[in-house]
């Protein structure tokens, strides 16, 4: 009995805070050719006029019905962005840091639990070197993969990341984005620089090293062509009548810090198969393997893949997981959040 109530517990408070610190992305204009002048992208508004095209219930399928409906023109004012006429690249630059600590608590209100946990971190990063999760990070950097919408559809797409040291580019490295999968993490002729760029995340993962990494992106879309900085969510409608509302900072069109950490934590390729056993490549590191664009998690309680239970057994139990449940439960204590006990 006295074994049973002296067990270790999760803490009730247990926080981590993220390691991979993105800023937001600003967008500018230029041209491939000519990459020394660059002028800020704007968001501007736009009022269409459009038809009646959403699906219709079965009421209102009467012909006549439909007809009085789109006499009614569907009217809307939309946030826009687009290179102008005379520029035909996109360049996105943004800074992240790499922050040492990984998997120490930024809270813990139990310290046998927070030394059970440490000692765990410890054996991991001495067999693994965070030299996996860095890899694919830097991979996630090289490729593009931060642009979403953007890359789709560019003839030409150059990724530069500068190691910045006391305010310069120590270190400068160049990637073909197109040339580098979104499905998968084979460097291919670009394996020396991604394992250089690698080897300095898994060194500032480690708190060996202080690391600040500049990346500017080059996307050859075509002049004039539309852009795509982040959605706002607008939870108050009554604040303004525009359908769709930009993100902008300081009048310059922008993506959102939280869209490129998705991005670069989009590593999880070690998530069980689907019913289909459909290879659908990597999804970004969440708890749950949530994908919300598919309205699924993959990582399923009842199937014993979620973080909660990996981590728990691992710290807890002092089950053995495989070096891949490893691998998802650091990158998901790096991505941070709040994993404290309910109980």
């Amino acid at each position: 009995m006295a074994k049973e109530k002296d067990a270790l517990k999760t803490a009730s408070v247990l926080a981590f805070e993220r390691k991979l610190d993105p800023s937001d992305a600003l967008f500018y204009a230029g041209n491939w050719q000519q990459q020394d002048a660059w002028t800020p992208i704007a968001v501007r508004e736009k009022s269409v006029r459009g038809t009646i095209s959403n699906r219709l219930k079965t009421k209102d399928q009467d012909p006549a019905k439909l007809d009085a409906a789109i006499e009614n023109p569907n009217l809307q004012k939309v946030d826009v962005a687009a290179l102008p006429p005379e520029a035909d690249t996109l360049r996105v630059r943004f800074s992240l840091r790499v922050l040492a600590g990984a998997g120490t608590p930024s809270a813990c209100n139990s310290a046998d639990y927070q030394d059970k946990l440490l000692g765990k971190v410890k054996e991991y990063a001495e067999a693994q070197q965070f030299t996996e999760l860095a890899c694919r990070y830097a991979f996630n950097l090289a490729n593009g993969r931060f642009l979403w919408r953007n890359r789709v559809g560019a003839e030409q797409v150059e990724v530069q990341v500068a190691h910045q040291v006391e305010g310069s580019a120590a270190q400068t490295w160049t990637f073909d984005a197109l040339a580098l999968s979104l499905r998968g993490f084979e460097a291919g002729t670009q394996a020396k620089a991604l394992n250089e760029l690698g080897s300095l995340i898994a060194e500032a993962l480690r708190g060996t090293r202080h690391l600040l990494l500049e990346i500017t992106a080059y996307v050859r879309v075509g002049a004039g062509q539309e852009v795509f900085p982040s959605q706002e969510l607008i939870l108050d409608r009554s604040r303004g009548d525009k359908s769709k509302t930009l993100y902008e900072v300081n009048k310059v069109a922008a993506m959102h810090s939280q869209k490129i950490g998705n991005a670069l934590r989009t590593i999880d390729t070690w998530y069980p198969a689907d019913e289909q056993g459909k290879d659908l490549g990597p999804i970004a590191v969440e708890p749950y393997g949530s994908v919300t664009t598919q309205g699924k998690a993959y990582r399923q309680p009842k199937a014993k893949a979620d973080f909660y239970t990996l981590f728990d057994g691992w710290v807890l139990k002092d089950q053995a997981l495989s070096i891949e449940e490893q691998h998802f439960v650091m990158a998901t204590l790096i991505r941070g959040g709040v994993f404290g006990s309910v109980e």
